[in-house]
């Protein structure tokens, strides 16, 4: 098949279960597969380079660096990013076709949805919660966020979206452990970046972050959908943003004991 004037890039760490089926999903689209490799030890680089990407290693900088660092190495000025434990299913990549049937897409962005399967299923639940972000964009009008936790294309003013059909099956739990474990490592990124920001969060959150959130991932984003699986994925959700805002804690409560002009029970404080 006639490959676009596109560009498609992944980022990956240990991905060797997942990464085949992901870029067998979009090889054909383009000449330029780029895999940005942080450092994985089951064989994830052997096995997207004899699947046809560009394997490139970087070290982990956060999730906006990484993806800006595989912007970089792309030779299109038009990008799809997908993730390592991501499917482009076939009737979004011809979607994708068509958006360039007439040479330059009309417009410079398109969101494209994103919805999750969990194990067991085989295709997305048709009342799954899905994701709305840009995925296919031009590098000149916008690029990934520096943030190292939050993943988003930042785009020049004004510049218009559109949206594509299809949704991208996104294979995101692998055990309730292993998303346990992604979740909690997360965390750990989210503290250090409250913490780099100089966010304070008011301390009464501790009391309600953990309800509230199961309440967001529980019937706001629709696991209730997916019966008891769904509850307990739910409360690897909450359990998760709990971390995120007790290890913030932590290190404010640590860091008030070094400096006692700060010090948390301080009727004004915040954390």
């Amino acid at each position: 098949m006639t490959r676009l004037p596109l560009s498609v890039f992944i980022i990956a760490r240990n991905e060797a279960d997942r990464i085949g089926a992901t870029i067998r999903a979009v090889r054909d689209l383009t000449d330029d597969l780029v895999v940005v490799d942080s450092g994985s030890t089951d064989g994830t680089q052997a096995l997207a380079a004899s699947l046809g990407a560009r394997v490139i290693h970087n070290d982990w900088p956060g999730y906006g660096p990484q993806k800006r660092f595989a912007e970089d190495q792309c030779r299109h000025v038009w990008l799809l990013n997908v993730d390592a434990d991501e499917v482009v299913p076939a009737d979004l990549a011809a979607a994708i076709r068509a958006a360039f049937a007439r040479g330059e897409p009309a417009r410079p962005a398109y969101r494209i949805a994103i919805a999750e399967i969990f194990p067991g299923e085989g295709r997305p639940h048709p009342w799954a919660y899905r994701l709305t972000p840009v995925r296919l964009y031009r590098k000149d009008r916008g690029r990934y966020s520096p943030s190292p936790v939050h993943d988003r294309v930042d785009l020049a003013p004004g510049a218009a979206i559109g949206t594509l059909r299809g949704v991208i099956h996104h294979f995101s739990v692998r055990s309730l452990g292993d998303q346990l474990d992604k979740l909690n490592r997360y965390s750990d990124q989210q503290a250090d970046d409250l913490a780099a920001r100089g966010v304070a969060i008011p301390t009464w959150r501790l009391f309600v972050e953990l309800p509230g959130n199961f309440l967001k991932a529980y019937l706001g984003r629709r696991h209730f959908v997916r019966g008891t699986y769904g509850f307990l994925t739910a409360m690897n959700y909450a359990i998760s943003r709990h971390l995120r805002v007790a290890k913030h804690y932590e290190r404010r409560r640590a860091d008030s004991r070094a400096n006692p002009e700060s010090r948390l029970d301080r009727p004004d404080a915040k954390f």
